[in-house]
């Protein structure tokens, strides 16, 4: 095979019958051209089977590296296996900034976005919304270009695809002005004072994220990651708009320090790693020290390799409004959960109008699990969250462990048939169909 024998976690061993790294788009379009069957591989942070095939394996990492950057248009074209990290570095050096990143700046931009994968913020959604257009190589070896502006509706079904349409070799991403960013770790947050002021909460910084092991009634820790221009925690009311503009002033205030105490959360005396017992080493700086972009959204750093990969993970996005009733539900069965489980991360996310996202037309609230590598253990576990879930519409990541009945889904994605009509377009003869999508999209065949 001459490629990797398991994805990164090491529960995923790969059923394919030949590995490839073409160097060219054209090496790639002969390939997928001949192939019975294909898929493209990213980095492999996925944890199930959705990367795998029978046929030919193929990651895009070897393709001629591209990072243009527009100013004119705010947006940069970059080459599919790209991965943010070194993507972020380039666009910081040029004085842009991407609108958020996830937790690992390691993983390819390519299959993030294909994934619906995320960062934090109310206001931010998944990164596949910051895709304006797509260059991919489809079944029959051509290479289609879909972007926002012409593609409309057709483009939205295309950009979160899970691999089934093709094998994306660009993408174009909308760009921003840089930014800077404090990050601050706050321990202990009473889950009363969650419940009464989850929206504060979670909307009091550019992006928040609560850690929890489900073992009390306290949530670990409580990651605030706030933009330099953002107002500080302690910050008085604004004035009425009646009030006589303040003249302007020789020099910016200093950001106020942080309480030491709030919502009945402590003050971090020091660097933290969300998992217990973890070093924090691995971790972006904290203690409000200011930081561009790149270096603070992320929880991990480049670096640093975040862990072994003796880890599992799973992930559900429901309804923002439900926050409260979905963690009730889970406390609910903390018994089950806490003696499997690592770490539980609680972030919000915007919606979007990309069809298979887990945040189609709702801002949600995502609950992921870290959970010990040990896969008889956790997946009962995963039947028990899905089965407390289940009333608020749980949507899970595509790409994480998950045990949600194909009916389920095609009542949580209503633009499916859609999909599965993209899908019989861009790919008739199902080269690209594996054992995820026969499961999900049978309507593909």
């Amino acid at each position: 095979m001459n490629g990797p024998a398991t994805n990164w976690a090491g529960n995923i061993t790969f059923t394919a019958q030949r590995f490839h790294r073409p160097a060219s788009v054209g090496e790639l379009q002969a390939l997928v051209a001949r192939s019975e069957r294909a898929r493209a591989l990213g980095t492999g942070h996925s944890f199930n089977r959705i990367a795998d095939t029978p046929g030919d394996l193929v990651s895009v990492e070897s393709l001629p590296k591209i990072i243009e950057v527009s100013a004119e248009r705010s947006a940069v074209t970059v080459s599919a296996g790209v991965r943010y990290g070194e993507l972020a570095s380039h666009l910081q050096n040029n004085g842009y900034a991407l609108r958020n990143l996830g937790s690992l700046p390691h993983i390819s931009v390519a299959g993030a976005c294909a994934t619906g994968t995320h960062g934090s913020g109310d206001a931010n959604g998944n990164l596949a919304t910051g895709v304006s257009a797509l260059e991919m190589v489809t079944a029959a070896g051509d290479v289609v270009a879909l972007s926002r502006d012409v593609d409309g509706d057709q483009f939205c079904g295309a950009v979160v695809a899970l691999g089934s349409l093709g094998i994306v070799t660009r993408l174009t991403l909308d760009i921003v002005p840089t930014f800077d960013v404090r990050q601050y770790v706050y321990e202990d947050l009473p889950r009363g004072q969650l419940d009464e002021h989850f929206a504060d909460i979670v909307s009091s910084a550019y992006s928040v994220s609560l850690f929890t092991e489900w073992r009390s009634s306290t949530f670990r820790q409580m990651w605030l990651k706030r933009r330099a221009d953002e107002v500080g925690l302690s910050a008085p009311a604004a004035a009425p708009a009646s009030a006589p503009a303040a003249a302007p002033a020789a020099a910016a205030a200093p950001t106020p320090p942080p309480p030491p105490r709030w919502m009945g959360a402590l003050l971090a005396d020091g660097p933290r790693h969300p998992v217990p017992g973890m070093s924090p080493a691995a971790c972006t700086q904290q203690m409000g020290v200011l930081g561009p972009w790149h270096e603070r959204l992320p929880h991990f750093r480049l670096d640093f390799t975040p862990s072994s990969g003796e880890e599992l993970q799973s992930e559900y996005l429901v309804p923002r409004q439900h926050a409260i009733g979905a963690l009730t539900a889970i406390d609910h069965i903390r018994d089950r959960v806490a003696p499997v489980l690592q770490i539980c991360e609680i972030r919000t996310i915007a919606s979007d109008d990309l069809w298979m996202s887990p945040s189609y037309q709702r801002d949600s609230v995502a609950l992921h699990f870290t959970w010990i590598k040990d896969t008889g253990a956790v997946t009962p576990v995963l039947a028990a969250i899905e089965d407390r879930l289940a009333p608020f519409g749980a949507r899970p990541h595509w790409g994480k462990l998950f045990s949600t009945s194909p009916a389920v889904i095609s009542k949580l994605y209503e633009r499916l048939p859609d999909f599965e009509r993209l899908i019989r377009h861009y790919d008739p003869g199902g080269k690209f169909r594996n054992e995820l999508a026969d499961t999900y999209f049978p309507g593909g065949q």
